[in-house]
């Protein structure tokens, strides 16, 4: 995928690129200039994120520059210069730096050939994460016609993926989407009972490594960290309500290693390239799969197995209505699409069907594997429902009586055999299956019906009121023909995946060593620890034990600029542990 994607970049052809989180779609904008000398100018929503790769470059020998608010005259001046001798290689901006037409004019005395969009999704009023700054990113092929465009995003649709081709007007563009599976992480969804009590478990599952906690509101994270830190445990809190040095402070602290534990709001985050989160646990459902994606993916992006755990209330699916549905009133934008985001997630977390399936199948991805063995439901971790068949048939029945033209509300309700006037308007209280499923609660049945839904035995159309239609595969579980497996979601504490390959050999007490020694050289120059090795260099190093700048050549991660710069000082740390 990332071949593809550079070879679009050099052969000057417009590209969107969509990779999920920790796929690798950096590299696909970083490499290109590199080979043919010229400039990239890229976009960027967050400072943290260009500083984060800023640094990350320049530490590897390439001149990467930022300019933002935090840039000062010298290095704006530093940076003209690198830019007018062509030594600048790329140039990470914001989308409201574009509007500024004496910027536009600099750039266009350079002759830039090439703008990296990332974040893309953010142009599309279909994305999960819209922003009105991207929308004007549609200018630069009227700006700069001889130049190519290239987006990348990690989390888009079908649907978005046309969007965001169409806002940036994108020239018969290289389409590349990669795989959205991370099999090295473990997903799964408990009933939310005893939330701290559950966090508490997490963190101790966990000690040690380094975890972001997501709550929906910022009085829940204040409150969650206040009891974190009254139990002796260092949680830094980050939401829209703190002031930008104490949002600085906690994603400096967390970034740098001096804090393993974040809670937080969704607005934490997207700045963050720390690759050895070991787990990310949602205190509440997010607000659409995309998001929950985006999220769950800053777990493991060394590759080494992590926890992605999601703590489910259908009280949460009431609360983010009811957020959507103020701030339409306050701001007049209509939400439907997102109120339909809010129905994917809750359909996911009430779900049977593999997580990993779930989520790669959402993106339009085919999931293959029979079972996944990272996932709640293809651990075992489930009850199934007897006579699950027999409840489909009658659930699948309800929806043909009433002729495929009503949502999951009113199929409930006819299943229960509720007394409202609509039903007795519609004569439905005379169906053949009015009542037939009157033992069940309301969640109960929502659940089987997500669950069939999620089986490809269902489908729901239409937007704002979809309605419930079978597809050709329910017909054949009516006929007897199928059997269709129900579950009773994660009534027991899941339990852990099976322990990953990578710990095989390694030295633990060696390798927290190399910790040590990373942390205090990434404070040294003030850097961020992943910059210097990641966690699967520093187990590999432990593993081996090498003893020579050859053996520490072979090592993940180490190149050649690594191993000039770093290379007897690792050397020295392994064999102080020997003696």
């Amino acid at each position: 995928m990332q071949e593809r994607a550079i070879e679009a970049a050099l052969s000057r052809r417009d590209s969107l690129v969509v990779m999920p989180t920790g796929g690798g779609k950096s590299l696909c904008y970083q490499l290109p200039p590199l080979l043919t000398g010229d400039l990239t100018v890229v976009v960027s929503p967050l400072i943290s994120l260009m500083k984060d790769q800023v640094d990350a470059l320049r530490d590897v020998g390439v001149d990467a520059r930022e300019l933002n608010s935090t840039t000062t005259e010298v290095q704006k001046r530093d940076l003209v210069r690198a830019a007018r001798e062509k030594t600048l290689r790329l140039l990470f901006v914001s989308p409201e730096r574009l509007a500024v037409e004496r910027f536009v004019d600099f750039l266009r005395t350079l002759d830039v050939r090439t703008f990296a969009i990332d974040e893309a999704h953010c142009i599309s009023h279909w994305g999960h994460d819209f922003r009105p700054e991207y929308r004007q990113l549609g200018e630069l092929r009227e700006r700069f016609p001889n130049a190519t465009l290239h987006a990348y995003t990690a989390t888009a649709t079908e649907s978005v993926r046309r969007d965001i081709a169409a806002q940036l007007r994108l020239n018969e563009p290289e389409i590349v989407v990669g795989s959205f599976d991370r099999p090295n992480l473990s997903y799964r969804v408990l009933p939310r009972v005893e939330p701290l009590k559950q966090t508490l478990e997490m963190i101790e599952r966990h000690a040690g490594e380094a975890g972001i906690i997501y709550c929906i509101r910022k009085k829940e994270v204040d409150e969650l960290t206040a009891s974190l830190r009254k139990r002796g445990i260092d949680a830094r809190p980050y939401h829209a309500g703190l002031t930008k040095e104490e949002r600085t402070a906690t994603q400096d602290a967390f970034a740098g290693e001096q804090c393993n534990i974040v809670v937080a709001t969704v607005a934490f985050g997207m700045g963050i390239d720390r690759s050895n989160i070991r787990f990310v646990l949602h205190t509440g459902l997010p607000k659409s799969i995309e998001h929950y994606q985006q999220e769950s993916g800053r777990a493991g992006r060394d590759g080494l197995e992590a926890d992605c755990v999601l703590l489910y209330s259908a009280a949460d699916v009431l609360l983010w209505r009811s957020i959507m549905e103020k701030s339409q009133a306050e701001t007049g934008v209509s939400v439907p699409h997102m109120l339909r985001h809010v129905d994917e997630i809750d359909r996911y977390a009430r779900g049977a069907v593999c997580r990993h399936k779930a989520l790669v199948n959402y993106f339009g991805e085919q999931y293959t594997a029979h079972n996944c063995a990272a996932c709640d439901l293809c651990l075992g971790d489930v009850e199934e429902v007897a006579d699950g068949t027999v409840i489909a048939q009658k659930i699948l029945s309800c929806v043909v009586r009433v002729e495929q033209r009503f949502g999951i509300g009113h199929v409930i309700a006819v299943l229960r055999g509720e007394k409202n006037e609509r039903i007795g308007k519609l004569g439905h209280d005379r169906l053949s299956t009015y009542g037939l499923l009157s033992v069940h609660g309301q969640s109960e049945l929502r659940d089987w019906i997500y669950q069939i839904i999620g089986h490809g035995l269902l489908e729901q159309d239409g937007d704002r009121y979809p309605v419930l239609k079978l597809t050709d595969a329910a017909r054949r579980v009516l006929r007897g023909e199928e059997n269709v497996r129900l579950v009773q979601i994660a009534r027991k504490q899941a339990r852990r995946r099976p322990p990953d390959d990578s710990w095989i050999g390694v030295d633990e007490l060696l390798f927290e060593s190399l910790r040590k020694f990373r942390r205090e050289l990434a404070a040294a120059r003030g850097v961020p620890p992943y910059i210097i090795l990641g966690d699967r260099s520093l187990r590999e190093v432990a593993r081996l034990r090498p003893k020579s700048l050859a053996q520490l050549r072979d090592v993940y991660g180490i190149g050649d600029k690594k191993l000039a710069d770093l290379g007897e000082r690792i050397l020295a740390v392994v064999n102080s542990a020997d003696t």
